[in-house]
């Protein structure tokens, strides 16, 4: 092992390896692919496969019904947009979030690993990069695969091809948005624990409690005649972000109070929030990597 700033430990005594040495792509590349399967506990034993595949399965059937009954009953339009279809599953993809972002970091944490990744080419900045990107991916595999299945049926059941592909791409891109923003926080709230279970509670805890008091206090302004602020509440949680960007710029019906969509001025402050905190919780979790010990 050479001294300097470009030191790098090939040989930790255990056999000689006399392969080819792949570059820090690779390393990524690998990183990222062993990340993104554990997200659905591939490569993994049976009983880890259980909880992702069994909330994907669950995550994917509403989907199937809305076709069904769409097509049984004649309906023009599938009874749930596509916009709305990750907010309308927010309890599932939320469990989803709790159980997968631990699982990507807190055992790293947990059996002290971290300091083999670095001792490698990769960087602390890639490791995290390799994170936030695998579990962003998983979160759009699993919320974009409904609408998949969404637009394929509707296509079948003859609802129209121009208002049903422009309803998938809004999808999708609202998919993209709600995986990028709850990838960077799940990650950060669970890189603070070893403890997976520690890190699952506090995933559910930070999704769902800013979310019911954010709910809870667009109903009091509602019923107190007062609907202007009802868009900027929104601000409080990640998922009434989602909600408001997507009624703002996306043309969805709005789930919050009486349907009220937010204001122009609010819709895109809900944007920049949630831009500004998948920006600030991707630099936090890589300040928390920087920690010596880690």
């Amino acid at each position: 092992m050479s001294s300097g700033t470009d030191a790098r430990i090939h040989n930790i005594g255990y056999r000689n390896y006399e392969g080819e040495r792949q570059g820090v792509g690779y390393a990524r590349r690998v990183l990222f692919t062993h990340s993104l399967r554990g997200a659905f506990g591939l490569g993994r034993s049976a009983r880890s496969k259980v909880l992702p595949m069994g909330l994907f399965a669950i995550m994917a059937m509403p989907a199937i019904v809305i076709v069904a009954v769409a097509a049984f009953a004649g309906l023009d339009e599938l009874p749930i947009e596509y916009t709305q279809y990750a907010l309308f599953m927010q309890p599932i993809v939320g469990l989803y979030i709790a159980l997968a972002a631990p699982q990507m970091v807190s055992l790293d944490l947990r059996f002290k690993v971290t300091p083999l990744y670095f001792s490698r080419p990769i960087e602390r900045s890639d490791y995290v990069l390799a994170k936030f990107v695998a579990l962003s991916a998983a979160l759009l595999i699993f919320t974009a695969l409904p609408l998949v299945v969404a637009y394929i049926g509707g296509l079948l059941a003859e609802l129209g091809f121009g208002e049903q592909t422009k309803g998938f791409g809004q999808g999708l891109l609202i998919s993209l948005i709600f995986s990028l923003l709850h990838a960077a926080l799940g990650l950060l709230i669970a890189s603070l624990t070893p403890r997976r279970g520690f890190g699952v509670a506090a995933v559910i805890g930070v999704l769902t409690v800013p979310y019911f008091a954010a709910t809870a206090l667009q109903a009091v302004a509602w019923e107190s005649d007062n609907p202007d602020p009802i868009g900027w509440l929104g601000l409080l949680s990640p998922g009434t972000m989602i909600d408001g960007i997507q009624s703002a710029f996306l043309g969805g019906s709005s789930t919050f109070p009486g349907e009220q969509p937010p204001s122009d001025a609010a819709g895109v402050a809900l944007l920049l929030a949630a831009v500004a905190v998948t920006v600030i919780c991707y630099l936090l979790l890589g300040r928390r990597y920087r920690k010596a010990g880690l």
